[in-house]
């Protein structure tokens, strides 16, 4: 793995504190996700989230020692959320994920390395680590897509949609939030795989949503990627009136 010493990123002390913590244990510990895309786009993160090859089972007393609470935010997934003062960081264990059923609900093994943890993830602007030394690591060009404000799938596109209809609406997202544009593969993907969102919860699919409109580009998005606009709401809709 080849790791960029020259991008430094400003992460919170208790990321660093918990770095510190886990590697003085022989464990690896990385800053992963939408905090590391945020921090290249010079946006404030929402949160900063941590990925170890430690488990749930060595973090909790190895967090207690130290008098840091922990909080079980989702140890069937491997995560575990660390509490200092009002805020919680989120610490999840590499992990793979395969035999998805009903196009939403994986698998888990924990048994993985970063690389493979990284390989799982669904774009690759989201599919990049960093740490306070090392710098930043990106196996899969998420970089270079930033820089072309472009939104591609790590791996093979139809298959990650297959996997997990939800990437779907993430996608729909990321294009409204982000004003980035998904590259034609990626684009066919979501258009063609566009039914599968009925597999999807109500809940999810309001969530999504409503953060899709509150994008800035919203109106462009949801013009171009009417079909999967039906899909959601299973009536027909006029591309012209959601056109901005």
């Amino acid at each position: 793995m080849f790791w960029d010493i020259h991008y430094h990123f400003h992460l919170p002390s208790p990321i660093l504190r918990l770095i510190e913590i886990l590697e003085a244990q022989g464990f690896e510990a990385v800053v992963v996700g939408g905090c590391v895309r945020d921090y290249l786009l010079g946006r404030p993160p929402k949160d900063c989230d941590l990925a170890t090859n430690a488990t749930p089972k060595e973090l909790i007393p190895l967090l207690k020692a130290h008098k840091i609470p922990t909080i079980p935010l989702g140890l069937a997934f491997g995560t575990l959320g660390a509490r200092f003062d009002k805020q919680v960081f989120e610490i999840t264990t590499y992990r793979e994920e395969s035999g998805y059923t009903d196009h939403r609900h994986p698998q888990v093994r924990f048994n993985a390395t970063l690389e493979s943890d990284l390989k799982r993830r669904d774009f690759t602007i989201n599919a990049l680590a960093c740490h306070p030394k090392k710098g930043l690591l990106d196996l899969h060009g998420g970089l270079a897509d930033l820089r072309t404000q472009r939104l591609r799938f790590v791996g093979v596109a139809s298959a990650r949609v297959s996997e997990d209809a939800l990437r779907i609406l993430r996608a729909l997202r990321f294009a409204s939030v982000l004003g980035f544009k998904l590259e034609p593969v990626s684009a066919q993907a979501v258009l063609e795989h566009a039914p599968l969102l009925k597999h999807i919860s109500k809940e999810r699919i309001f969530a999504e949503l409503c953060q899709i409109l509150m994008g800035t580009n919203a109106g462009a998005v949801c013009a171009i990627y009417v079909k999967v606009l039906e899909c959601v709401l299973n009536t027909p809709l006029n591309p012209h009136i959601l056109a901005p």
